[in-house]
């Protein structure tokens, strides 16, 4: 069960990371507003209906990339969510570079997630 051990490890310093506990902040602050937190919800499910296109060969509806455009809009007028969103780009960056230690390690292909 070593290897597991050090998962644990592994995942006790990332939620100790400044990355993580600045994304944390920012996330209860915004989530904390009932409107924002709806308004966040409403832009994550327009991402996910446009990766899912993409994913699946197609281009996403142009209806949908204007709205999330304009809830994009909407929301970085808000200084606690673009620094929320910086954050989350930021933590998920760590998360990225650690995948890639452990691919390389591994022998496995995660190229595409630099792309």
């Amino acid at each position: 069960m070593y290897i597991y051990d050090k998962a644990h490890e592994l995942a006790g310093v990332l939620k100790e990371s400044k990355e993580f506990q600045e994304y944390k902040s920012l996330k209860e602050k915004v989530y904390a507003d009932e409107r924002t937190r709806d308004l966040l919800e409403e832009y994550r499910k327009m991402q996910f209906e446009a990766q899912a296109a993409y994913l699946g060969g197609k281009e996403p509806d142009a209806g949908l990339m204007e709205k999330m455009q304009k809830l994009g809009e909407l929301l970085q007028y808000n200084p606690d969510v673009t620094a929320f969103f910086m954050a989350e780009r930021s933590f998920h960056c760590v998360l990225s570079d650690i995948y890639g230690i452990i691919g390389e390690a591994a022998e496995v292909d995660l190229s595409f997630l630099k792309e």
